[in-house]
Order: C-alpha cells, then sequence, then structure tokens
C-alpha cells in the first residue's frame, strides 16, 4: 500500500521538482543581491567610522565621536555607540556595554545566511530526486508499454538528468555567496572589535590620568 502511493508520486515525473528548484533559485538570488547591497554599505560605513574615530578620541571629543557614530547604520557604530554611552561609568561598564550590543546586532550581519546556506547544501539532492523519480517513470513506461521506441523511453530518461544539473547549478552559485558572505560576516566582526577596543583604549587613558570620573561623557541620548 505504501509501495503504491511512492508510486503514484513518482509516476507525476521530475517536472514538479523542477519547479521547486526555480524558486529556490529565486530565493537565492534574492538574499544575495540583498547580502552584497548589505555589506557594500556597511563596510562604507565601517571605513568611515574607522577614519573618523580616532581623531575626535585624541582631540577629547567624545560627544563627536559619539555623533558619528550613532549617525551610522553599521554594526560597528551600534556597538560604539553602545559603549560611548557607558564611558562615564569606567572601562569595565563599557567594555560589557559593547560586548553586549555586539552579541545583539551580529543578527544583522549573518541574516538569512543559513537560508542560503541550506538552500546550497540540499539543492543537489532535490535535483537527485529528480532524476530518480524521472528514472523509475521511465522504467514503469518501459514496462507498461511493450515494444515502444527506446529512443522515446531514453528521451525521458535523459530529461530526468536534467534535474539533477538544474540542481547543481542552483547549489554552486549559492555555496560560492554563502562562504564569501561569512568572510564578510567575519571582517566586519573583526573591524568591530578594533573599533571597540580603540574606545576602551580611550577610556582606560582617561581612568589612569584621573579616575572614572573624569572620563567625558557624550550628549544624552533621547
Amino acid at each position: 500500500m505504501l509501495t503504491d502511493l511512492f508510486l503514484r508520486i513518482a509516476f507525476i515525473g521530475a517536472e514538479w521538482v523542477l519547479w521547486v528548484l526555480l524558486a529556490l533559485s529565486f530565493v537565492s538570488i534574492g538574499i544575495i543581491v540583498d547580502r552584497f547591497l548589505y555589506f557594500r554599505s556597511n563596510f562604507a560605513d565601517d571605513e568611515h567610522l574607522a577614519a573618523q574615530l580616532p581623531e575626535f578620541l585624541r582631540a577629547g571629543d567624545i560627544k563627536g565621536a559619539w555623533e558619528l557614530a550613532s549617525a551610522s547604520d553599521s554594526v560597528a557604530g551600534k556597538v560604539l555607540t553602545a559603549g560611548l554611552q557607558t564611558m562615564r561609568r569606567g572601562g569595565e561598564a563599557c567594555g560589557e556595554a559593547m560586548q553586549s550590543a555586539k552579541a545583539r546586532f551580529k543578527g544583522m550581519l549573518d541574516a538569512r545566511l543559513a537560508v542560503l546556506g541550506t538552500i546550497g547544501s540540499n539543492a543537489p539532492f532535490i535535483g537527485l530526486m529528480g532524476t530518480v523519480l524521472g528514472v523509475i517513470k521511465a522504467a514503469a513506461d518501459m514496462k507498461s508499454q511493450a515494444g515502444a521506441d527506446p529512443g522515446a523511453l531514453m528521451a525521458g530518461v535523459f530529461q530526468a538528468l536534467i534535474a539533477t544539473a538544474v540542481g547543481l547549478f542552483v547549489a554552486i552559485p549559492a555555496v560560492v555567496a554563502y562562504n564569501y558572505f561569512l568572510r564578510q560576516v567575519r571582517t566586519a566582526m573583526n573591524q568591530v572589535d578594533s573599533l571597540a577596543h580603540l574606545v576602551l583604549a580611550n577610556v582606560h587613558a582617561a581612568e589612569h590620568r584621573g579616575g572614572a570620573g573624569q572620563v567625558p561623557q557624550p550628549a544624552k541620548v533621547m
């Protein structure tokens, strides 16, 4: 009974699998474009922060540093804003605030990458399933149509193999993009750590000069 059910599904052929793969390809392309645009914008903001933040800190302009960081939409900007807001409480509080913000906003960097990785790892298997279903259907047609043209039956097998090719076509760009974006996430987090340590170094220097109470305080956030 169960075998008959699976056979009826197999007799549908591989065409529905191709539609599934087509839908997955659109999802994959959408994620790739979205992440590419996001990382390009994020790194542009990070470069601006890395260039301007040291100048504000060297000048002791903590308010200017806070305004610079809070105006950025990047993860680094959000982490630095959290740290600059707590500078008066000392280096430990500042570091903990930035660590908390880093954990909270890291999801902005790797958003939807799990979906991209899942598509890349499973699309070949979906294509292979379509091929197997197509071969089963071709074999059933050969059995039910004694004396049928072997060329026509082999055409069904060749059509089934298309599903595997399409599965690989969907998977390869997804895997390449997934690995590329993972490297981008690591680079972005390294930039966050670098800028956060720069802020902490400024806090510790201020503490060494006059105590935590002498650490400048940025403008109050509304």
